[in-house]
């Protein structure tokens, strides 16, 4: 297939390197034209402004978009429907509010596109080596691009959650248990620290993930993170986007009783404290699974 991607970073331009290496021709467009330059060394078709982008494809264009939620998606996708034409597909693969992605589908459809959202999980390894979507929207726009999802992500790793706005609903709710997840790891990390033993916690987190009950990928990252970085390095200061929120939005609408994912949103206003120990399990694992940043304190070694 030949398709477009908008937005290069760590998720776009991983996803488009995956497709490439499985014989699909993408034409890219990123904001910043030395990673544009940069991917088409690669095997891209750079496209250095959004009207050359769309002048390489011919129709019926898809499109996928990976950029940051929020303004930067609204200007992408407003400035692809001036430039679209009826029977064209974009496909919106970052975190937006399921509500935007509803209105970016009525928008688009009265121009005759199709809208698609995009979960999309697996973090940074998931979009280079097989990823996880969960997609909204009308079932004839997911079929022109099923092929394509189903050989970017793993075996059975593509969902139709329903139509427009479902496929970035449920991935709202995977990011709120995620951080669940996270939590409570990092807690334990806390615990394991604070004992009166020398443990070596790599090899703990090693042996958790070979036949425990807890076994699983969060608990391999640890493991990882804990290898790599040193816990005492480390700020515990928390970078949060702040899509969980909605989550939490959602419950108090719906008047559902969410304690744990409750507490792991507010527990990153804990991880204000550069100290804590559980603030720098959470950015460990966080940035080991989606590249989100580490603060290290003042004089550490990088």
């Amino acid at each position: 297939m030949r398709f477009g991607i908008v937005g290069l970073g760590r998720m776009g331009g991983d996803l488009g390197l995956q497709a490439i290496e499985k014989g699909h021709r993408v034409v890219g467009y990123n904001r910043s034209p030395e990673r544009t330059r940069e991917l088409a060394k690669a095997g891209f078709e750079a496209a250095f402004s959004l009207d050359e982008l769309t002048s390489k494809l011919e129709p019926p264009r898809a499109i996928l978009v990976y950029v940051p939620h929020g303004e930067p998606t609204e200007s992408v996708i407003t400035e692809l429907a001036r430039r679209l034409q009826r029977g064209d597909l974009v496909a919106d693969g970052g975190n937006s509010h399921r509500r935007v992605s509803v209105r970016h589908y009525d928008e688009l459809k009265r121009h005759g596109i199709a809208f698609l959202d995009v979960g999309t999980s697996g973090g940074v390894e998931g979009a280079r080596h097989g990823a996880c979507f969960m997609v909204g929207g009308d079932v004839d726009a997911f079929a022109t691009v099923e092929s394509l999802l189903r050989d970017l992500a793993v075996a059975e790793g593509v969902v139709y959650a329903g139509p427009a706005g479902a496929g970035h609903f449920v991935k709202l709710i995977h990011n709120a248990i995620e951080f669940g997840m996270v939590q409570a790891i990092a807690e334990g990390v806390d615990l394991l620290v604070r004992s009166d033993y020398d443990l070596d916690l790599p090899a703990l987190f090693h042996n958790w993930n070979h036949g425990s009950v807890i076994r699983g990928w969060l608990v391999e990252l640890m493991e990882r993170g804990l290898r790599t970085q040193k816990l005492q390095e480390l700020s515990g200061f928390v970078e949060d986007t702040r899509e969980v929120r909605w989550a939490l939005e959602y419950a108090l609408e719906k008047e559902a009783w969410i304690p744990v994912i409750a507490q792991s949103e507010l527990a990153l206003y804990r991880y204000r404290d550069p100290e804590s120990v559980a603030g720098k399990a959470v950015a460990m694992l966080r940035h080991e699974f989606g590249g989100h940043p580490v603060h290290r304190k003042p004089g550490a070694l990088t």
